[in-house]
């Protein structure tokens, strides 16, 4: 997918992976009853937080790192069709490795 958008400052952009929609005894869950998934793929980073003594500090993570976060955390907008989370890197609870 190809961004028309940069994020700014601590701003990452987050797409969300789906998540199983099966449970382990074999149970389909429908799309009403499934909860948003708190895992995604981050698409762009800003260029870094700007610190009070006017300093940037560059951001943590990168693109394609597989991240996760709170399920109400940052801003969902549509771009091109696709969902997408416009959120600070803060709101992001940890990168996912391996």
């Amino acid at each position: 997918m190809a961004l028309n958008i940069r994020p700014l400052h601590d701003r990452v952009i987050v797409k969300r992976l789906a998540e199983e929609r099966t449970t382990a005894s074999g149970i389909v869950i429908p799309d009403s009853a499934a909860e948003k998934p708190t895992r995604g793929e981050v698409l762009a980073v800003g260029t870094g937080k700007v610190l009070d003594n006017g300093q940037v500090r560059p951001l943590q993570l990168k693109v394609g790192d597989i991240v996760l976060f709170g399920k109400y955390a940052g801003n969902e907008i549509k771009l091109d069709g696709e969902e997408i989370v416009v959120m600070r890197e803060e709101d992001i609870m940890g990168v996912i490795e391996g």
